[in-house]
């Protein structure tokens, strides 16, 4: 008597579609909250809830406790204060970040940088300072 039986896998359906590829050069798959895609320009402040992925032109602020992805076409320019921001494009200013700050190869940042926690690939552009310490803990 065989120990393990063979079991066949369900082969995948072609009405399934398989999932998306973000555009923007990010290796993240999930894409829950908004995009702002290349070829889109604003002027003005930006503040968005949970996600946000933006692969087009900002010049203003963006204000949020979420996490902010800019894309590899993406230009910013003004200060990004959010929750954690990750870069692949460019940026001409200020990032503060409560929880990390990522700069992917290929980006340039040009500013400060204030975050708990900085992860720089090589071929990554930083012109700035930067300031890495734990926030205090909110009562």
């Amino acid at each position: 008597m065989p120990m393990f039986t063979p079991t066949q896998k369900p082969e995948p359906t072609a009405s399934t579609p398989p999932p998306a590829s973000p555009s923007n050069g990010t290796a993240s798959g999930r894409q829950a909250g908004g995009v702002l895609s290349a070829g889109v320009s604003i002027k003005g402040s930006v503040r968005f809830s949970t996600d946000l992925v933006i692969d087009g032109q900002v010049e203003g602020t963006i204000d949020s406790g979420g996490r902010l992805t800019v894309g590899k076409n993406a230009h910013i320019t003004g200060e990004i204060r959010t929750g954690s921001v990750t870069v692949y494009g460019t940026v001409d200013g200020n990032v503060t970040a409560v929880e990390r700050c990522e700069l992917h190869s290929g980006c340039t940042l040009r500013g400060d940088i204030e975050a708990p926690r900085l992860v720089v690939d090589e071929e990554a552009t930083f012109l700035g300072s930067a300031k890495i310490a734990m926030r205090p803990k909110q009562p």
